[in-house]
């Protein structure tokens, strides 16, 4: 990673307005944080709170209409190559192979073909798939397809990586390996990660800190760090402060501000997870 602080995002009171005129709507009101370089931040909310439209800001797809996003000390105006997206479906091109899918970046910025293909076959390897360089994308399964996806965004070595509920349409087994194969890589690059999702256990188990967002129009309820040491095992979702986390997030996803105080079914959050085994 670029040691000059690259990837620090800042947000400072920002607001989406989506829509003209009588069908404008408020999606994000009021969202400050900031995120520091290599850090692994989950954006988790229910469905329509605006997590996505936050993440296009991020990108650069959508504009703020309050506020700002800043990375690096700069405003955030429109798309740029530092910051990569991964989506739900993929987006590689049907006729390309896997391995020009994967250096198509390299391509663009003039790379050579022989360089390019050298860089892509290694993060191809590394990903499970230098067997598939040569297959097209409709011969690959769908968690193969966001392996993929993976190695295109990494090998831009983007400061940011973007990624928007990446694992949410394969099944449990495949989102498991996946989240654990992104962890991998990205362990080894550590680029600035946002991950968006409305999954508790999968935001418990990549991130560094998760924001929580309430309902439609989307704010952040409460940052939560998540203490647990890495490199994270899958047995850490069954251990008590995971558990107790989770309910956390559980009781802020049921109540509309910020500070949603504890109810009974929320006994276990109240665990002491500063001296767990995994911090």
């Amino acid at each position: 990673m670029n040691t000059m602080s690259a990837g620090r995002i800042e947000l400072e009171a920002l607001g989406i307005t989506l829509g003209d005129g009588a069908s404008a709507f408020t999606a994000v009101r009021d969202v400050s944080t900031v995120i520091e370089p290599g850090e692994f931040v989950c954006i988790l909310g229910p469905s329509g709170c605006g997590k996505s439209t936050l993440l296009a800001a991020l990108a650069g797809h959508v504009a703020a209409g309050a506020g700002r996003a800043m990375l690096d000390g700069k405003l955030i105006d429109g798309p740029h190559p530092e910051r990569g997206m991964v989506f739900q479906q993929h987006t590689l091109l049907p006729w390309r192979k896997t391995i020009d899918n994967v250096a198509f970046g390299l391509k663009m910025r003039g790379v050579g073909k022989r360089e390019r293909h050298r860089r892509a076959r290694m993060l191809l390897d590394r990903v499970g798939l230098g067997a598939f360089a040569e297959r097209y994308p409709a011969q690959l399964s769908g968690g193969m397809q966001q392996r993929a996806e993976i190695a295109r965004a990494m090998l831009n070595e983007p400061r940011v990586l973007l990624m928007d509920e990446p694992f949410g349409a394969l099944d449990a087994q495949t989102r498991a390996s996946m989240q654990t194969l992104l962890l991998d890589v990205w362990s080894e690059r550590r680029p600035t990660v946002v991950f968006v999702t409305h999954d508790i256990d999968e935001a418990l188990f990549l991130a560094d800190r998760i924001l929580v967002m309430s309902h439609s129009p989307g704010t952040v309820l409460e940052t939560l760090r998540v203490p647990f040491a890495r490199p994270r095992e899958r047995e850490l979702v069954t251990e008590p402060a995971f558990v107790a986390l989770k309910r956390r997030c559980l009781s802020l996803l049921r109540h509309p501000h910020a500070g949603a105080p504890l109810t009974s079914n929320d006994a276990p959050a109240r665990i002491d997870i500063s001296h767990s085994v995994f911090s």
